[in-house]
């Protein structure tokens, strides 16, 4: 008697079909998104110009169909390079981003003479250079998808990136300030008509340095020597990498002068940190540190000058801006009327002044935006890099490797900070800083450097929707989809 023929496999059978479609789904929904989000920046292009100009030029919707051509291009690289990854990251940023060149494109009209914005050309003004920059970041965030397709192949290059994100960091700080300095805080490389800021570079490089460090050494970090109110605190000769990197973020703050920089690389360690530990002292050993090198900082400056003179100067700007609202306080007290002017609803694209708000095209494009828009366009923009930043630590929960989940959170972390730091700075609620708003600011720098956080974080949210192999049609993460590797470890008590 024959045995019975065993049926060859099927992708029926073998979970390929599901996958597939589950794939697929997330890139069309991708599609659909960015679609709906390029039509909200047509729109908002067309208001514009029928606000200022009195009418709607024959070629207003060039400059949206550029920036739509290449993130379609972006969205084709990822359905066949990320097709796992997460579909909301790409259209939130592409609405930033899409908004971002139409309101830098608007300033150039309001500072424009009357008689030529109708025939303003495309690539022209701060608008036609922010959509240059624009194109190029969204090649390079493809191109980091194409180089790196597994994201734990960085881990190899961590001494490297982390060596290589302190001397970033640092090089402005040793140049001359004809060299280095714009608007008081040391933070570029200026040569000729060319300038470069490489802090915003060294991010992803130290989050990686961080990331594998980390990962090596949370076991050691872990370990408690008392417990003080429900509290248990590291033992003190662990304290060794959180003062080193506090003490980097103190010299950033003395001789590159910003409060900004040295609070995002200082914070962005800190919560890497607590995620590799699940230990909450090292939160509130982080924020003492840095609160009190502010204050000494602070006390410094109105005593000694020096280095520490730029800092007391923008803090007693924060306390009274009004103070001197013709003076040292003019650029906040514009963007708190501008603000202000906005009210809830705002003027309406193209119907407010943000021209008379300074810098209005890199640090203050929040308030000037905000005058258009009002509170309720301001807290919607808010929630999209809310949105963003929880898409980010989701990829970090979901992915397996402890290096991927460290690298995930803290890029995610990083970027919600930085919307903190420069929004927070724009209202008043801290003293301001150099840094910009993410995608919404000029700046090739700052685009370039957020465009590559973001393909980061797509290539690990990649890795973490991929079924586990040996699972059919289970995802990874999902029950029946493997284990789930936190990158935590037990307390020891």
């Amino acid at each position: 008697m024959t045995a019975p023929a065993v049926p060859a496999p099927t992708p029926a059978t073998t979970g390929e079909m599901p996958r597939v479609r589950e794939s697929s789904g997330r890139r069309n929904a991708e599609l659909a998104l960015l679609i709906f989000v390029m039509l909200l920046v047509l729109a908002y292009s067309a208001t514009v110009e029928a606000t200022a100009l009195d009418t709607i030029t024959g070629d207003f919707w060039v400059p949206v169909a550029l920036v739509a051509g290449v993130f379609l291009g972006l969205h084709v690289v990822i359905r066949f390079l990320a097709p796992y990854a997460d579909p909301a990251i790409v259209p939130a940023v592409a609405l930033l981003n899409g908004l971002g060149v139409a309101f830098l494109r608007r300033i150039d009209l309001a500072f424009a003479d009357a008689n030529e914005r109708a025939d303003l050309p495309i690539f022209s003004g701060v608008g036609g250079r922010q959509l240059a920059w624009t194109l190029i970041a969204v090649v390079l965030a493809a191109g980091l998808l194409i180089i790196v397709r597994d994201h734990r192949a960085v881990s190899r290059y961590a001494y490297t990136l982390g060596l290589v994100g302190i001397i970033l960091v640092m090089i402005p700080a040793v140049l001359p300030s004809q060299f280095s300095e714009i608007n008081g805080a040391k933070l570029w490389i200026r040569v000729g008509g060319f300038q470069i800021q490489p802090g915003e570079f060294a991010k992803l490089a130290l989050v990686s340095f961080f990331a594998y460090y980390l990962v090596r050494k949370r076991e050691v970090l872990s370990l408690a020597s008392r417990r003080f109110l429900g509290i248990d605190f590291p033992r003190g000769r662990d304290l060794g990498p959180v003062v080193a990197v506090w003490l980097l973020s103190l010299m950033v703050l003395v001789f590159e002068k910003d409060l900004g920089t040295a609070l995002l690389y200082f914070g962005m360690f800190v919560v890497i940190l607590y995620v590799a530990t699940e230990r909450v002292s090292w939160l509130i050993i982080g924020l003492l540190l840095f609160f009190g090198g502010a204050v000494l900082a602070y006390v410094l400056g109105a005593s000694v000058g020096g280095p520490f003179a730029n800092f007391y100067q923008r803090a007693e700007i924060w306390m009274d801006p009004f103070a001197k609202p013709y003076d040292d306080g003019y650029q906040m007290v514009q963007s708190l009327l501008g603000l202000g002017t906005g009210g809830l609803f705002g003027a309406g694209p193209g119907g407010g002044q943000p021209n008379k708000i300074p810098l209005v095209v890199s640090d203050f494009v929040f308030a000037g935006l905000g005058e258009e828009i009002g509170l309720f366009g301001l807290s919607a923009l808010l929630v999209v890099y809310l949105l963003i930043a929880e898409r980010g630590l989701r990829a970090g929960l979901a992915v397996r490797d402890s290096f991927g989940k460290l690298v995930a959170g803290g890029l995610a972390f990083t970027l919600g900070l930085q919307v903190f730091v420069i929004v927070g700075g724009v209202t008043g609620l801290i003293p301001l800083t150099g840094q910009t708003t993410p995608f919404l600011s000029a700046g090739g720098s700052s685009l370039m450097a957020n465009w590559l956080i973001i393909a980061m974080l797509l290539r690990i949210s990649d890795a973490a929707g991929r079924p586990v192999t040996g699972a059919p049609g289970g995802r990874a993460g999902a029950a029946g989809g493997g284990p789930r590797h936190s990158c935590m470890v037990p307390r020891r008590r």
